[in-house]
């Protein structure tokens, strides 16, 4: 039996300070997997430049001369990290047999990887790399961490907790996940719902060793909301349920102001008044926006719009020939 392709998808954005390093490692990982006929000889590692401003795709240009495992996927402008990881995938999907994706900054440790492979070849079509602890996180981050996925669990959406982005994933899971058409796109909630054989893989996150992170609070709060968004309508449900406790309590209200008035006691409630309006106000706002928030995903995904466009596409080139023989042997 011949040993299986390998494609590792790293998604760069702005990454020229990481890039070097990363290649080198990712390389020398990959290269030792083929010594070891762990994986096909003409596996590759696959740098996919998200519209970077610096000199990202540059230096993979330059890392392809160098290297040659490495080939790149070159994006036209900025269309996020998870279309880049689906770009990836699906470029790999005609001939790898499986695909690992991992960040450029290495924080997710490249060393399981064998690991990965290797539960692969024991029947594994899904192996999520997990996080086996948050320490290095500052305690704010891990508050808000361990609230968005229990968070995500009440409302019913399966998130495998401290799993990110770094997962091996078999050729027919690619396929499956390549499926899903929508704009939208929130992996970790995803994966899970393929249903094929998984198992999670433990390793300890490392400090980024160069560069600065792409994800700020800020962004991290909408991928989160974009996540609650994309697999749940219980935001909408928590405003049904606000509502009807806020017009449960002005019928309360009302009867209070009626017994009052039959007591012929004076009441003076301006400022109630425009307490309950100020508030009443803001809640109407919030539940328009949050209505607002599906109205715009339906938006988006009626216009059916590409999710990515790929300028330069070196690794389809690398790989023209297995391509052929895949289409041959598929009919």
């Amino acid at each position: 039996m011949q040993n299986p392709r390998l494609t590792i998808i790293v998604p760069c954005y702005n990454e020229e300070a990481v890039l070097p390093k990363s290649a080198q490692v990712l390389d020398g990982i990959l290269t030792k997997l083929i010594q070891h006929k762990q994986v096909n000889e003409e596996s590759k590692l696959l740098f996919v430049d998200d519209g970077s401003q610096d000199k990202t795709w540059t230096l993979i240009k330059s890392l392809e001369k160098q290297h040659s495992t490495v080939t790149g996927l070159k994006f036209s402008r900025n269309f996020g990290h998870q279309n880049a990881l689906m770009a990836g995938m699906q470029v790999a999907s005609p001939t790898a047999d499986m695909v690992i994706t991992i960040d450029a900054d290495l924080q997710d440790d490249p060393q399981v990887i064998p690991e990965m492979v290797a539960r692969y070849r024991t029947g594994s079509d899904i192996v999520l790399g997990v996080r086996n602890d948050r320490s290095s996180d500052s305690p704010f981050k891990r508050w808000t961490a361990d609230g968005f996925y229990r968070l995500m669990n009440r409302i019913g959406v399966q998130l495998v907790p401290n799993h990110a982005d770094f997962r091996l994933l078999s050729q027919r899971a690619v396929q499956a996940l390549l499926a899903y058409e929508e704009t939208n796109l929130f992996l970790r909630g995803i994966v899970p719902q393929l249903g094929f054989p998984t198992t999670k893989l433990y390793y300890h996150r490392q400090p980024r060793f160069a560069g600065v992170s792409k994800y700020p609070l800020r962004k991290m709060l909408a991928f989160a909301f974009d996540g609650i968004t994309s697999f749940s309508i219980a935001p909408i449900k928590v405003i049904l349920l606000l509502g009807m406790v806020i017009s449960g309590g002005s019928l309360l209200m009302m009867l209070y102001a009626l017994v009052q008035g039959l007591l012929g006691t004076a009441t003076s409630g301006w400022s109630s008044l425009m307490t309950s309006l100020w508030f009443l106000g803001g809640m109407q706002l919030i539940g328009i926006s949050i209505v607002g928030e599906y109205v715009g995903k339906i938006f988006a995904e009626v216009k059916h719009r590409p999710r990515y466009i790929i300028e330069t596409d070196d690794y389809t080139a690398t790989q023209q020939p297995a391509i052929i023989e895949s289409q041959r042997v598929h009919g």
